[in-house]
């Protein structure tokens, strides 16, 4: 073969092993762009809301949480193996009625001994109160027997009692709001069997800033209303703490609400509206200007103690946004510089983001 032709054949086959790798480097690029896709976590879903001023009115709207008016752990007295538990969660009890019992045995066993040792020292004392008459015993005697008849009345007494301290009863009217045990497990003295709460009537428990606590008064008008049930009523009597919170400055109110019809039960979420209550320039009889705010618990706090909040720019990704804050105003508060109006800031789910994460609202 001439070596010419070799060459070429040589060169060829250059060509297509080239050829090849190219395709095979090619497809495995494209494969890693395709698992790069893939890995890109998705969007996280979180609620904002837009930086705007806030409105000017004589009321203010409080978020406040649903609490019984009082609550009461019903335990036993000794420790035991729990046979029955005859309640169960959201159920109405009266006073006296049956909750739960437990295994008697070893009460009933003491009792039968006590009442053996009973009688024998109520016999004792018959027979030997004749001898005692008749001067055939002397007064050191007398009194031991005495003393002996005492100890065994006590003990029947108490053994009785323990018997009867292995039913547990209601000791209040109301609705079991939480069951902890069950049969077959160990009950411990003082461990709360269930609780029992009084939701006749319930108390709405919200927050009120520093500069607006001192116009609320027990006898200020409010107004509840829950999403949850459609429910919205006028409140009662307001009750208003005295020692602020460390961290917020904001001070707890509770507002009575009656509940005769059991619907608001402890824990809903509920809106107070409190009529009459501005901030302190308003109260001062200065003008309100609608100042910037936000919801307070959107304001996050770095470990050097500066403020922030993930604010979302336009291509949906999160961005801390250092601030400062003025005064609250309800649950809001109002934002001396770092934002401006319009500028959309998460108020949920901020939890899981960190800088340049894509998200959803």
């Amino acid at each position: 073969m001439c070596p010419f032709s070799c060459k070429i054949e040589y060169q060829d086959n250059m060509k297509n092993y080239i050829i090849a790798g190219s395709l095979v480097a090619a497809t495995f690029l494209a494969s890693c762009s395709n698992k790069t896709e893939q890995k890109e976590k998705a969007p996280i879903r979180v609620k904002t809301e837009l930086v705007a001023p806030a409105a000017i009115a004589g009321n203010r709207t409080y978020v406040g949480v649903v609490e019984e008016t009082a609550a009461t752990a019903v335990s036993f007295t000794g420790m035991g193996t729990v046979r029955r538990v005859a309640v169960s969660e959201g159920q109405a009890v009266g006073r006296g009625q049956l909750i739960a019992e437990m295994d008697d045995t070893q009460a009933r066993n003491m009792l039968a001994a006590a009442e053996a040792q009973n009688r024998q020292a109520e016999d004792a004392l018959a027979r030997y109160s004749q001898l005692h008459e008749q001067g055939s015993m002397t007064d050191a005697q007398w009194v031991e027997i005495q003393s002996k008849v005492e100890q065994a009345r006590s003990q029947l007494a108490i053994a009785r009692k323990n018997l009867a301290d292995c039913r547990l009863v209601a000791p209040v009217s109301g609705v079991i709001g939480r069951k902890n045990i069950s049969a077959g497990e160990t009950a411990m003295p003082s461990q709360a069997v269930v609780t029992i709460v009084d939701i006749s009537s319930v108390k709405v428990k919200f927050s009120v800033p520093e500069a607006e606590v001192a116009a609320i008064v027990p006898t200020t008008p409010t107004l509840i209303a829950v999403d949850a049930i459609g429910c919205e009523c006028a409140g009662g009597t307001i009750e208003k703490s005295v020692q602020a919170d460390p961290l917020t400055h904001t001070y707890d109110c509770r507002v009575r609400v009656n509940n005769k019809d059991r619907k608001l039960l402890p824990g809903m979420v509920a809106s107070v509206t409190v009529q009459g209550v501005s901030t302190g320039d308003v109260a001062n009889g200065q003008n309100c200007t609608g100042a910037l705010t936000l919801p307070l618990n959107a304001v996050q706090r770095r470990a050097d103690g500066s403020l922030f909040v993930w604010t979302v720019g336009q291509d949906n990704t999160a961005h801390r946004t250092a601030l400062t804050i003025g005064e609250g105003e309800g649950n809001s508060v109002s934002i001396s510089s770092g934002l401006s109006e319009g500028m959309r800031v998460v108020v949920e789910g901020y939890q899981k983001l960190s800088e340049g994460t894509k998200v959803v609202y």
